[in-house]
């Protein structure tokens, strides 16, 4: 069976069929039996125990990123977000276009478009939901692109990946007026209602400026480890509705 969506440019066709649910079946059960010798319940605990907290300071007061943790000192601008925390089945860092599968599906009200994130950063964007699963558009895919700004001056651009190193990612469009350093923070920019605004993606490892280019040339280290990535949060924007139809009145299929 095929089901096809809509919702922006990660999505266009999707494909939800039972090979879906059977490859996630055999990805969760290999992973049962290793997690056991990875003391997995120990683990599990502490990643519900970090989304609870991260609930509870984004229903009273805002969230933002510091230092791995959603820390309540500034306003998400009025967009309200709630997290379910999910344990990664299968993953890979490389693929030119790599993808995540997740433990969490529909009946635990997971949807698509939903951004991704760890204790250490953005992950990626929800793509693919089934009953019992989901999968998702790593930030170590060609196709993701990600808003993102530097936290220093908040000048914005956008995160892709080269398709090379998984350690690095590449922030395009920040021009060359702009002073940069090495080590500066890579943030979200909150310009999309996948994540809120101030989640690190990383630190400048590289920059220089090319000759006939208006923009910089910059690498960016990732403060996720992708190879050792277990348990993961979903995001869920509680006001998304509401965003996605006032872009649709505007016109632009762009904001995302």
């Amino acid at each position: 069976m095929v089901l096809v969506f809509n919702y922006n440019n990660y999505q266009k066709v999707r494909f939800l069929n039972s090979s879906n649910r059977v490859s996630g079946a055999v990805y969760e059960l290999f992973n049962s039996v290793s997690g056991y010798f990875n003391l997995a319940n120990v683990n599990e605990e502490l990643a519900l125990e970090n989304t609870k907290l991260r609930n509870e300071l984004s229903r009273h007061r805002g969230i933002e990123q510091k230092a791995g943790l959603f820390l309540p000192d500034k306003s998400t601008g009025g967009l309200t977000y709630s997290f379910t925390s999910a344990k990664v089945i299968h993953n890979s860092v490389n693929k030119q276009y790599n993808y995540i599968t997740l433990d969490k599906g529909a009946k635990d009200g997971v949807m698509p478009d939903r951004g991704i994130i760890s204790k250490d950063g953005v992950i990626g964007i929800l793509t693919n939901v089934s009953k019992t699963y989901s999968a998702g558009m790593s930030i170590l895919n060609r196709k993701s692109n990600i808003s993102a700004k530097l936290k220093r001056n908040n000048y914005f651009g956008s995160i892709t990946w080269d398709g090379r190193d998984y350690r690095y990612v590449q922030l395009k469009e920040v021009p060359l007026h702009v002073e940069l350093h090495k080590g500066d923070t890579i943030v979200t920019s909150g310009y999309s209602s996948y994540f809120p605004e101030g989640v690190v993606i990383g630190v400048i490892h590289s920059f220089e400026k090319k000759g006939g280019e208006y923009f910089y040339s910059i690498s960016v280290e990732l403060g996720v480890d992708f190879k050792s990535i277990t348990y993961v949060d979903i995001i869920n924007n509680l006001k998304v509705g509401e965003i996605k139809e006032l872009e649709k009145l505007n016109g632009n299929e762009d904001m995302d």
